[in-house]
């Protein structure tokens, strides 16, 4: 009997070592994320006031967005985008469909968290916001404009991230939505 309590206590306290032993102690950082989205640009004001002169609707332009961002620190982000028209822009002019050619854009800039909400022991709830700068390539030449954007970012796990958000930028009047999934490497 006392052979057997001993062997208990030995697999009792060698479990335990081991269980101590395999646990990794080194927290993995994650800088990057890299997602796929989409994105709705809406047409800048100064021209809705001219479409409305001419009692015209504005359909939004859908655009492919990539998305990716480095984060250094644990509050700054420095986010890389790309967005790629899908459809041409669209508004409709006394019950004529007008189209006009939609640019690419890509931009960079400054991102900062402003706060993070725990769900549970793997998610959390984000918001980030920050100025970036935007390039728009239309035919000929190019053009550098300041945008203010943000997102809600709903992180699960070790690496995934869904999020939705706006930019607006300053330059052309033009309010954008965002949202897409991506993972965090």
């Amino acid at each position: 009997m006392t052979r057997f309590l001993f062997f208990l206590v030995f697999c009792f306290c060698t479990s335990k070592i081991a269980a101590q032993t395999t646990t990794d102690t080194l927290k993995h950082k994650r800088f990057f994320e890299l997602s796929f989205g989409q994105s709705v640009l809406f047409i800048s004001d100064s021209k809705v006031i001219n479409i409305r002169n001419q009692s015209a609707v504005v359909v939004p332009t859908s655009a492919i967005l990539f998305f990716a961002e480095f984060r250094p620190d644990k509050i700054i982000r420095i986010p890389v985008f790309f967005n790629l028209p899908t459809e041409s822009k669209q508004f409709l002019v006394n019950g004529q469909l007008v189209n006009e050619k939609s640019n690419p854009t890509f931009g960079t800039g400054l991102e900062f968290r402003l706060f993070k909400l725990g769900l549970d022991a793997k998610s959390s709830i984000e918001l980030e916001v920050g100025p970036l700068a935007s390039v728009i390539v239309p035919k000929g030449k190019m053009r550098v404009l300041p945008l203010l954007a943000g997102r809600f970012r709903i992180r699960r796990g070790e690496n995934f991230v869904m999020y939705v958000g706006g930019s607006y930028s300053f330059g052309i009047n033009t309010f954008g939505l965002l949202y897409g999934t991506g993972t965090i490497f």
